[in-house]
Parts: C-alpha cells; sequence; structure tokens
C-alpha cells in the first residue's frame, strides 16, 4: 500500500513571480488604451472592468499551467520562450472562447486580444531577458572561462538501473556528462520517457540516430547498457559494439562502472568516465566596448523584428509542417560566447537523414523545392530571432560555428555573441575557407561599430532580396599589418 509522503512539499507548486503578476495585470488594460476601446469611457468602465479581471485570471492560470515559475530567469533559453508562446496563447484562446462566445462585448473590439497577446508576450520575454543579460557580467575572453564540454552518452536498455545511473550523472557530474537518448527493443517503450529521457528507437537503430545526432551538432562520446553483457542478445551485442567500434564511441555496461564484477575492479580504465578538455585557445581577449552594449540594441530590434515578422514566421511554419512534417523546427549545438555551447534553431528544410526502417536517404531525395526556396531567402533562419531574444545570440557577428569547426584559436571570435549574420557571410559567404572567414570575424571583432553594423544590414538585405551571389575573395598575409579580406586596412599596422 502506497503511504503518502510526511514531508510537506508537493512536486507541482502554484507559483508565479510578481513580475509576471504585474505583467499579467496591466497588458489588458494597457491594450484597451492602445486600441481605444470605447469601454474605457467613464460611462462604460465595468465592460472594461470584466475583460481586465478575466483576462488577468485567465493569463495567471494559463502561467501557472505551464510552469514558467520554473525556469530560472538568468538561464532563459528559446525553449523557455516558446513554453511562454504556448501560455500567452492559451489565455487568449480562453478569453476569446469566454467572453467573445458567451457574453459577446460590445465595446471590447475583437483585435484586443491579439493586441494583449503581443504586449505580453513582449512583456515577460523582455523581462527574462534583462535579468539574463544583468547576470552574464563582463564579456570576457574564451580561453580562460570556456567550460568543459560534456560527453553525450546513449543509454541502451529503458530499465531500472538505467533510470538510476541517469539521476546518478545528473547529480554528480551534470556538467561532464549528458544523456542524449534511450534505446529499447520493446515496442511498447519506444516514445516514452524514462528519467526525463525518450526512448528514441530500437536498438538496431543505434547507427542511424547516432548520425542523425550529428547532423545537430551532437556528437555521441558514449554507450552505456543498463546490465551485464548478457542482458542482451549475442547479436545485439555484436551489433553494437561494430557500431561503436566503426564511429570511435567507447561501449561500457553500467555494472561494471560501478564495480559489481572482478573483471571491472581490475580494469580501472574503463570504470571511470573521463574528463572532456575545455574548448578554447591559450589565450585570452577582452572584446572592445561597443559588443558590450549591443545587447540591449539586439534585444529592441528584435523584439520589434520578431513582431512584425510573426505573420510571415507562422505561414513559414505552415509550409515547413505542410512540407516535411513535424517537427517544424530544427536545431543545431552550436558554440557561442566565452565556449558555451547552446542550441541555434532554424525552420526545417530537410527530410530525415533515415527513413523509418532505418536506412539513409540520399542526400539529394532530402531536399526539397520548398525548402530549397527558404534557404535562398533565408526564411528558415527566422527562428534565430528568438536566440537573440533570449541573449544566445546577436543580430549582426561573427556566426556560431559547430564545435568540430571551430578554428585552431578561438579566442577572439568567441569573446563577443555570434550574430544572425556577419562580416564574413557578406563578403563571400560559403565560398570562404574556414581560415579565411576566422580572419574576417576576427577583424569585426576588433572594429566593430553602428556603421559597420548597419552596412552589414544593408548587404545582408541584398543578398536576401538579390539572391546569394558571393564571390571569393582574395585572402591577405596574417599578421599586424594584413589587408582584411573584405579589402579594409588594419590601422594598427601596415599593408
Amino acid at each position: 500500500m502506497a503511504t503518502r509522503s510526511p514531508v510537506s512539499r508537493s512536486s507541482f507548486a502554484l507559483r508565479i513571480s510578481v513580475y509576471d503578476s504585474v505583467c499579467a495585470t496591466v497588458t489588458p488594460l494597457l491594450a484597451l488604451a492602445v486600441r481605444g476601446a470605447p469601454s474605457l469611457s467613464t460611462a462604460d468602465w465595468p465592460t472594461a472592468a470584466i475583460y481586465c479581471g478575466l483576462t488577468t485570471g485567465l493569463t495567471l492560470l494559463a502561467l501557472v499551467a505551464f510552469r514558467v515559475r520554473d525556469s530560472v530567469a538568468h538561464l532563459f533559453s528559446v525553449g523557455d520562450a516558446i513554453e511562454l508562446a504556448k501560455a500567452v496563447a492559451m489565455a487568449e484562446l480562453a478569453t476569446c472562447l469566454i467572453l467573445f462566445s458567451a457574453t459577446r462585448l460590445e465595446n471590447i473590439p475583437r483585435t484586443t486580444p491579439v493586441i494583449h497577446a503581443l504586449l505580453l508576450a513582449a512583456a515577460l520575454v523582455v523581462g527574462r531577458s534583462f535579468v539574463r543579460m544583468l547576470r552574464s557580467g563582463a564579456e570576457t575572453g574564451a580561453a580562460d572561462s570556456a567550460p568543459a564540454q560534456p560527453q553525450h552518452v546513449i543509454v541502451i536498455g529503458a530499465n531500472k538501473l538505467s533510470s538510476l545511473y541517469i539521476g546518478f550523472l545528473r547529480a554528480y557530474a551534470p556538467s561532464q556528462y549528458r544523456v542524449i537518448g534511450l534505446l529499447d527493443d520493446r515496442p511498447d517503450m519506444i516514445g516514452r520517457s524514462l528519467a526525463g529521457i525518450r526512448v528514441l528507437g530500437p536498438i538496431n537503430h543505434l547507427s542511424p540516430i547516432v548520425e542523425e545526432f550529428k547532423e545537430h551538432g551532437v556528437s555521441t562520446d558514449r554507450v552505456l547498457v543498463g546490465g551485464d553483457p548478457d542482458v542482451l542478445a549475442a547479436e545485439s551485442i555484436g551489433q553494437i559494439t561494430a557500431v561503436c567500434n566503426a564511429l570511435e564511441m567507447r561501449l561500457d555496461y553500467i555494472p561494471h562502472l560501478l564495480g559489481l564484477d572482478a573483471q571491472a575492479a581490475a580494469d580501472t580504465p574503463s570504470a571511470t568516465l573521463p574528463a572532456t578538455l575545455p574548448l578554447g585557445a591559450s589565450a585570452t581577449y577582452s572584446a572592445p566596448r561597443y559588443h558590450r552594449i549591443k545587447r540591449a540594441l539586439d534585444l529592441v530590434f528584435a523584439l520589434v523584428l520578431t513582431i512584425a515578422l510573426l505573420p510571415v514566421m507562422l505561414l513559414v511554419a505552415a509550409v515547413v509542417l505542410f512540407d516535411v512534417g513535424l517537427p517544424v523546427l530544427f536545431w543545431q549545438e552550436r558554440i557561442g560566447r566565452n565556449g558555451q555551447s547552446f542550441q541555434l534553431h532554424k525552420f526545417r528544410t530537410l527530410q530525415p537523414s533515415f527513413d523509418w526502417k532505418g536506412r539513409p536517404l540520399p542526400e539529394e531525395a532530402r531536399l526539397s523545392a520548398i525548402g530549397r526556396m527558404l534557404r535562398m531567402v533565408r526564411l528558415d533562419e527566422l527562428p534565430q530571432l528568438l536566440n537573440v531574444l533570449v541573449g544566445d545570440m546577436s543580430l549582426i557577428g561573427p556566426r556560431p560555428l559547430l564545435p568540430r569547426d571551430q578554428p585552431l584559436h578561438p579566442a577572439v571570435r568567441l569573446s563577443v555573441r555570434p550574430g544572425m549574420t556577419g562580416w564574413a557571410q557578406v563578403h563571400g559567404g560559403t565560398s570562404l575557407t574556414p581560415e579565411e572567414k576566422n580572419v574576417l570575424d576576427e577583424w569585426y571583432v576588433q572594429y566593430a561599430s553602428p556603421w559597420i553594423d548597419l552596412k552589414i544590414l544593408g548587404k545582408t538585405i541584398g543578398i536576401v532580396l538579390g539572391g546569394d551571389h558571393h564571390t571569393r575573395s582574395k585572402a591577405a598575409p596574417s599578421g599586424r599589418g594584413q589587408l582584411d579580406l573584405a579589402g579594409h586596412r588594419d590601422p594598427l599596422g601596415e599593408t
């Protein structure tokens, strides 16, 4: 018989911040004022009071239901922004159903809920982005503060031992090891979650799933089996071993790592998980002051662009849903400011790299005509405005790279937030080599200014409207006296 816990704690608490409460209270009245609603007149103030009161109550309920208070403000992410959008949409839907279907308040304009949704979402996002900006501290070089990149682990076997070990890794080394997926041959387990980790497929899909993660910028470093070797069929063990050897992944068994057999006790190296090396260069670099004030400008302009382009993004999302299906967003793990990894988001333009049987699809069959068009006009990049809002990226800066594509000495480019567009993108783009891109990116970091940002913005708009017709620039000699790839003289030296 289950026994209730004597500890007065609950897994779900009715929590909401003071800031969110103020936003929920003020924004309905502000929306009525912006719309110039007749209900704000002295004669019809009860109608406005009913609307504001009910809308505020429904908004608070939605914020509690979606547990937005559970997220940490100074770690605000794109996922948190999406949850906020869901809560706001649910609050507005409930408002419309109750007020305009049941009572049909005549003096409340029908566009008021739309205006309220935009104001509420903007207030909630800006507040969290501001907290994150304050807590982020001064922008320093990447080398001395770059955290170690976590090892990514796939666990085979959705059982109690696997669940306990996943919890152990979270408690003991959350920044060193990250479990990214589970595999299990039982059909009823596929799609379910264990310890918060989704069961992605059967064991024989290990290779395509590893490749799928690799496409998202996540390399799989280790495979753990939730039991002794005899817990799986010999055929499965042989297949797992072959895949791990081919893809250079380490294979371990959880009981061996815990020292539960004599062989593991004698084999010390495989009983412990080695730490990963930090990403970054040996030298530090402090970015110019202009980059420290750009964050406020990014927040304002990204918010305006997100609101202005919201209909376009919804239309693109519908097109992507029709073309490639769910999910409509694609993400990759990239390296940002100070060497910290983040998830860069785009609209999907490719079909999955493997079919439902785990067989690889040819590259030419994955990109449709619609996906090619979205890439050509850069509409697939619009979700990165959310990355800018939450503080992962800037509107203009060095493009974020995959961990494996980092230059040998990345301290300069990693001292600032990566951008949606940048100096290298408008002076060669994909026609440049990684070394040439890095030279351009370093030049921008050192000499960035509002004028240069406006120049980049103008060239980006020209590329979007006129198509990508990059010509490859000539690389100049390196050193203090170099002429950068775009033809600008380094003011600190001679050419």
